[in-house]
This record gives structure tokens, sequence and C-alpha cells, in this order.
């Protein structure tokens, strides 16, 4: 199945992508970004790329792009950007960083991975299956109260208290291992079922952010982004709901701009410390003929910024 990437069009012309550049796509999946970004750079360009995923490390693509000399493949979480990037001696050399968040295409469609409730597979969800609790494994032993906190906080589960007290109790009686148990015990407990909304969508959602530590990833990376561009270095970020995307505007915002410390008043102008980013436009969404052909594009929205 060809998986398409979101956006690409639009995170080329954010990046301004130079041929000469030094760029980092955080996010490798299965290199539809990456591929793109290579072939805009000249013979010396440079492009790294991270993936926590095995399977993305392994990929058919990953060895395809390995290939060219150009181009670098790290196995690694967003909090590991920084030291990836020292170890490369590319501290504050970067033209431009690509992050491309939530799960991806190929981990919805193989069902061993546990991320849809749409085909039954074991529950698992991890985005590196090769360490850390799963899903199953978390929702053995998780307290009922933690779990609304997730499901609310994460998920936006206006029925969480319902769906957590359905889990802790069914747990008792049958381990729940599959994604089917899960999104009918789901269903089960929601009151209300919405019209082209599967009632699991948020749970689902809710407990992969949660075991894959999504948020805390996401702001680790933000702050390392800064340190590793240059000036003028472009950040460019894909998000696909609202937690994240309000994570990455409230960091643009929060760095651009000057700053200071309002109880130390009055101050003299040498003590304001500068932003160190300038947001660059309005936040982007994907157009009419995208969101047709690729319905993961619905709901993505991209915010850019660049080092100053």
């Amino acid at each position: 199945m060809l998986h398409l990437p979101v956006m690409l069009e639009e995170a080329l012309a954010q990046l301004a992508v130079k041929p000469h550049g030094i760029y980092l796509d955080c996010t490798f999946g299965r290199g539809g970004h990456s591929r793109a970004l290579l072939q805009r750079l000249h013979a010396d360009g440079r492009l790294l790329a991270i993936d926590r995923d095995v399977e993305a490390i392994e990929s058919d693509a990953a060895q395809d792009l390995r290939q060219d000399s150009r181009f670098r493949l790290f196995h690694g979480c967003f909090s590991e950007l920084a030291a990836i990037v020292e170890r490369e001696g590319l501290i504050g050399q970067l033209d431009g960083i690509l992050l491309d968040l939530g799960v991806s295409s190929p981990q919805l469609d193989n069902p061993d991975r546990g991320f849809s409730f749409m085909k039954d597979g074991p529950l698992d969800m991890r985005m590196n299956s090769s360490i850390g609790p799963s899903a199953a494994d978390w929702l053995a032993t998780v307290a009922e109260k933690e779990l609304v906190r997730v499901l609310f906080e994460y998920g936006e589960e206006r029925f969480a208290r319902r769906i957590a007290k359905v889990i802790v109790t069914r747990r008792v009686e049958t381990p729940i291992t599959t994604t089917r148990q899960l999104a009918e015990l789901i269903a089960e407990a929601s009151p209300i079922i919405e019209r082209h909304k599967h009632p699991a969508t948020r749970t689902f959602q809710a407990i992969r952010i949660e075991i894959n530590h999504e948020l805390d990833e996401l702001q680790t990376v933000l702050r390392q982004a800064v340190q590793v561009l240059k000036p003028g270095g472009r950040l460019v970020v894909i998000s696909f709901h609202s937690l994240e995307d309000r994570i990455v505007k409230r960091f643009i915002r929060n760095e651009s701009g000057s700053k200071y410390d309002p109880g130390r008043l009055p101050i003299r102008e040498s003590e304001i410390e500068k932003g160190v980013l300038k947001k660059i436009g309005s936040s982007i969404k994907a157009g009419r003929q995208e969101t047709g052909q690729n319905p993961r594009a619905r709901s993505a929205v991209m915010r850019t910024a660049e080092r100053v």
C-alpha cells in the first residue's frame, strides 16, 4: 500500500529548502518527506532522519535511502535529537527540522501493532515495540483514578469515568489483551454514539499518548530543536490533534518576542531576554484535494518558526 506523506509540498515550502543545506526529518516513517527533501538537495547537502519504530528503521524505504551518501538514519526518540546532532558535529548548523507527529499510516494499517480499533490484534500500541510496557500491560495495572485522568486529559473523553470504571471492573474477570476487546468495552460504556466517529477513538488516542510519552517527547524535542538550528533555520511541525497543536503553538509564542520577569520592574533594556524564534505566517491546513485523497490529512495543522 502506498503511504502518502502529509502536506508534502507545504512542508518543503515552509522549510525553504536550500540546495546546500543540512536538514533533519524527525519522523522518518516510510521516508516520504525524506525522499522529497533529498531530491531538493545538491551533492553537498545533508539529511539526517530519526524514528523510534524498529519497523521504520528496517523498512525497504530506509534500506533504499541509505544508499545515498547524503543521508543518515538513526533509531531513537525525539528526546535524543540533540545527542544525535551533537555526535554528528552539527549543533547550531541545521537549516531545517521537520516534525510529522502522531502515529504513522503503516503503524495503523498493521493489526499486530495494536494502534487501531478497526482491526483485531494484540493490544500493544508501542511505537518502539522492543521496550516498555504494552497498552495491555498498562491497562492491567493502572489505577482507576489515573486511567480517568489519562482518558480525560489526553483523549478529551467526556465519558472518561464511565469507561475507566468498566475497564477496571472487567479486567478482574478477563484480561484485556486485544484491540477488539477494548473497543467493545468502550462502546458498551459510552451512552452516546457520535455519527461518523467510533466511540473508541478518543480512548485509543489517550492510551497511545500515555504509553509512548508523546507529549513529553514533543516538549523535549521543541526545546532541543532551538539548540541545533542555525540562525535562519526553520522548524516545521505537523500535528494531528489539539493537544499537540496547543503545545507547538504555545512554544512558538513563548520563544518569540522579548521575554522578561515582570516581578523585577523597572528593568534595563539590556536585561530583557530576546526571543530565539520568529513565527512564520499562520497555521496551514491541508487542501481539499489532499484531504480527499488522504483522510489522515484532514486533521493536520502545520506551524512554522525560524531561529533568530
